[in-house]
């Protein structure tokens, strides 16, 4: 009788291991979704990473804009096609 209800308990044990290492590994919010939000972090860290860039250079340009009238100038004239008064502006069609 002994060994029996050790087997029994024993058995019990296996079962009870195999059910929650299936609720580990498949159920939601187990390893699976673990390893597929750290893909997903660190896709999102990257894309963070390159519009941080994105953001300091545009500060930059917004910053030279605000304290050099030169660069307000060089912007308008390449970007408007604008002219100051008094200048003749010349277009060439090739």
């Amino acid at each position: 009788m002994p060994g029996l209800r050790l087997n029994l308990l024993a058995g019990f044990l296996l079962i009870v291991l195999a059910f929650l290492q299936y609720r580990l590994w498949f159920e939601s919010g187990g390893i699976h979704d673990m390893v597929m939000l750290r893909k997903t972090l660190a896709l999102q860290e990257r894309e963070n990473a390159k519009l941080k860039k994105l953001n300091e250079s545009l500060l930059f340009q917004v910053q030279r804009l605000q304290n050099s009238q030169d660069a307000v100038e060089s912007r308008a004239r390449n970007e408007l096609g604008m002219v100051k008064k008094d200048e003749i502006f010349y277009q060439i069609v090739k």
